[in-house]
């Protein structure tokens, strides 16, 4: 059944253009045809090579409309830090007790907060979250002693991007039930935080293509303006 759905929404883009990024997110919206409420997707294919440190792109901003995502944190901590997590709206909170939680196999969380003092003892979990890519990152802002921000902005739509190792950058834009203006604005947002920070040592094009899609929905390629 989803192979009829995907050709019929297929048919309905113009594989030989390139849309305007309002249009094709428009488009993503109305093709978008599942019982649930499909994820909104953009992926960027970058001219930049991972494995020079300057070009290894990764970082994490809030989107104007958020993800419509409710993400649950686990902030690992001590002390009054603790309290402020608490206090923030973290899900869950603790220190040696939830780091050995999480190596007893629970994954009940979808970000983790820690206080730089935490990461000697988090550090020891590498192997098991680096590969869930929920290790806590300075880049990220998910390694600070500011967690009250941290939670604050996570459960306000908080995005991480990174380029994977063939230079490609897919991040949650939003919800198909999104207005195409939210959807617009969010897509904006995020080409443009990933223009402000272009390695200053690629030549030559450096986003190669944009694409935004639905879950389960066909790609539609965005103009690079």
């Amino acid at each position: 059944m989803a192979g009829k759905k995907y050709k019929a929404a297929l048919a309905q883009v113009d594989r030989t253009k390139t849309y305007d990024y309002k249009e094709a997110v428009a488009l993503a919206k109305k093709l978008a045809d599942t019982k649930f409420d499909s994820s909104v997707e953009a992926s960027f294919s970058l001219n930049v090579d991972p494995r020079q440190a300057e070009q290894n792109i990764r970082g994490a901003m809030v989107l104007p409309n958020g993800t419509g995502k409710t993400q649950k944190v686990l902030v690992i901590t001590q002390g009054a830090k603790e309290d402020e997590a608490k206090a923030a709206g973290a899900d869950y909170v603790g220190g040696a007790d939830m780091i050995a939680k999480v190596q007893g196999g629970w994954f009940d969380f979808d970000v983790i907060v820690a206080t730089p003092d935490m990461m000697g003892q988090l550090g020891k979990l590498g192997r098991v979250l680096g590969p869930k890519g929920l290790m806590p990152n300075p880049k990220t802002g998910t390694v600070t002693m500011n967690v009250a921000g941290a939670v604050e902005e996570i459960k306000k739509g908080k995005v991480e991007y990174r380029v994977d190792k063939d230079g490609n950058v897919n991040v949650m834009i939003g919800k198909a039930s999104f207005t195409e203006e939210a959807l617009a604005q969010n897509f904006k947002a995020l080409f443009d935080q990933l223009a402000k920070i272009k390695p200053a040592t690629v030549k030559g094009i450096y986003m190669k293509s944009v694409t935004v899609s639905t879950t389960m929905g066909p790609g539609i390629k965005v103009t690079v303006a």
